[in-house]
């Protein structure tokens, strides 16, 4: 199942965000890996898929929420946008969360 964000317009900056507590309780956040239609970004910047881009600019997190700074991409294109996390206790939690790209 994929979660969907708030559209995002091409010529703004917005965070978008996953907030981890209900699942992890005391454990905290140690890593989040941030992936978009499947590719992992490990270099920020923009993602390239067929000419459809996508920037994530800036990746955060505290010990329960995990932040991306997205702005870009192609008007009309759904981004399937991945966060998985690891955290202290070495568990791995995944959410797909789907991101269409709209002028307001």
């Amino acid at each position: 199942m994929a979660y969907k964000w708030p559209d995002l317009d091409p010529d703004e900056v917005q965070d978008y965000s996953v907030d981890w507590s209900r699942f992890l309780g005391t454990d905290t956040i140690t890593t989040v890996v941030w992936q978009i239609n499947g590719q992992t970004v490990t270099s920020y910047g923009s993602f390239n898929n067929d000419g459809n881009e996508l920037t994530l600019i800036q990746p955060t997190n505290t010990d329960t929420v995990a932040t991306a700074r997205f702005n870009s991409g192609v008007v009309g294109t759904k981004y399937k946008v991945t966060c998985r996390i690891t955290t202290a206790a070495s568990k791995t939690y995944e959410r797909k969360i789907n991101l269409t790209i709209r002028e307001r």
